[in-house]
C-alpha cells in the first residue's frame, strides 16, 4: 500500500527540506524589464492603466536603467513613443528616432544592461497598425521593407537585440538578411512567434498610444483558440533565423509556453503583459489579493511552464524577492 510509506507531506515540513527539493527556481536574470521612452527631458508621466509604469525621457529612462541593472535584472526591452506620427510610421527607421537615441544614452551610461528593442510600427503609425495600410487591408510585403530599415537602425545604435512583433509573413528572415548584410551578424533576433490577438493588452496600447484606429489585428496576430498554429509559427521563425522565440501573452497561454519548450531547443521566452500586470495591481489595490505573492506565483508559474526568459513590468519589484 502506498499509504503510510509515502507520505509526500515529509519533505513541505520545513522550509529549507522545501527549498532543497524544488522544481522550479525563479531569478532575476530570467527577467527582462520594458520601458517606455518618450521625447522630452525631466519627463516622467505615471501610465493611468499600469500603477507603478512611466513614460520617461531619456534622461530620466537612462536613471532608471541603472537602477534596473542594480537590481541584478540582465535586460530591458524598449518602446518608444515618438512625437509626431504618419500613416507609414516613418520616424521608426529614423537614425535619430527616440528609440535609436535612448539605446545610445543606455550604452553610454549602463553598458553592462542588455537593451533589447521592438521592432514594430504600431507606436509610429497614425492609424495604429503594425504594417502599411492599403484600402483598409495590411500589407505583409511592403511592411517588411520598414521593419529591415527599423531593425538596421537599432543595431547601428548599439541594440544589442532586436525583437520583432508584428506578426507579419518573413520578417524574421527579412531582419536576419537585413542584419547579416549590414554587418550585424552576431545580433540576435527575439522573435514574438506565438503572439496572439488578445485583450490583454489594452493598457500597453494605452501607455504607447497605439490602440488600432480602425478594425483591429486578427488578420495578422493568432487565432486565441490555435495552439497547433502556433508551433508552426514558433518552426517557422527557427527556420528563419530566431535566435529566441516568444509567447505571447503568458499566463492565458501557459500550455502554448510548454508546448514550445517541448518541440524547441531554442530558449523560449514568455511576455506576461499589461493586461496581466494591471489585473494583479488593482486587485491587491482592493485588497483582493496578496500582490506581491500574486506577483511571484504567476512568474513562477510561467517559469514552470517552460520559459526561460520573462518580459514583466514587475520585474522591478520581483527582483528584491529572488536575490
Amino acid at each position: 500500500m502506498a499509504f503510510p510509506i509515502q507520505r509526500l507531506r515529509r519533505l513541505r515540513q520545513h522550509e529549507t527540506f522545501r527549498r532543497m527539493v524544488r522544481e522550479t527556481r525563479l531569478s532575476a536574470s530570467d527577467l527582462i524589464y520594458p520601458m517606455f521612452v518618450m521625447e522630452g527631458k525631466d519627463q516622467r508621466r505615471e501610465i493611468a492603466s499600469m500603477p507603478g509604469q512611466f513614460r520617461l525621457s531619456t534622461d530620466l529612462l537612462v536613471k532608471e536603467a541603472g537602477e534596473v541593472a542594480g537590481l541584478g535584472i540582465p535586460a530591458v526591452m524598449l518602446f518608444g513613443i515618438p512625437d509626431r506620427k504618419d500613416d507609414r510610421g516613418t520616424s521608426a527607421v529614423d537614425p535619430n528616432g527616440i528609440v535609436q537615441r535612448a539605446i545610445k544614452a543606455v550604452k553610454d551610461h549602463v553598458p553592462g544592461l542588455i537593451v533589447v528593442t521592438d521592432v514594430c510600427i504600431d507606436e509610429y503609425t497614425s492609424h495604429g497598425h503594425c504594417g502599411i495600410v492599403k484600402d483598409g487591408r495590411i500589407l505583409n510585403d511592403e511592411t517588411l521593407e520598414c521593419l529591415r530599415a527599423m531593425a538596421r537602425t537599432h543595431a547601428q545604435a548599439g541594440a544589442d537585440m532586436v525583437a520583432p512583433s508584428d506578426m507579419m509573413d518573413g520578417r524574421v528572415a527579412a531582419i536576419r538578411s537585413e542584419l547579416d548584410h549590414a554587418g550585424y551578424p552576431e545580433l540576435p533576433i527575439m522573435a514574438y512567434a506565438a503572439k496572439f490577438a488578445s485583450c490583454f493588452y489594452a493598457p500597453f496600447r494605452d501607455a504607447a498610444g497605439s490602440a488600432p484606429q480602425f478594425g483591429d489585428r486578427q488578420s495578422y496576430q493568432m487565432d486565441p483558440a490555435n495552439r497547433r498554429e502556433a508551433l508552426r509559427e514558433i518552426a517557422l521563425d527557427v527556420e528563419e533565423g530566431a535566435d529566441i522565440v516568444m509567447v505571447k501573452p503568458a499566463l492565458p497561454y501557459l500550455d502554448v509556453i510548454a508546448a514550445a519548450r517541448a518541440h524547441t531547443a531554442l530558449p523560449v521566452a514568455a511576455y506576461q503583459v499589461s493586461g496581466e500586470y494591471s489585473m494583479i495591481k488593482a486587485a491587491g489595490k482592493a485588497g483582493w489579493l496578496d500582490e506581491s505573492r500574486a506577483m511571484l506565483e504567476s512568474l513562477l508559474a510561467i517559469k514552470r511552464a517552460g520559459a526561460d526568459l520573462i518580459l514583466t513590468y514587475f520585474a522591478k519589484d520581483a527582483a528584491p524577492f529572488l536575490r
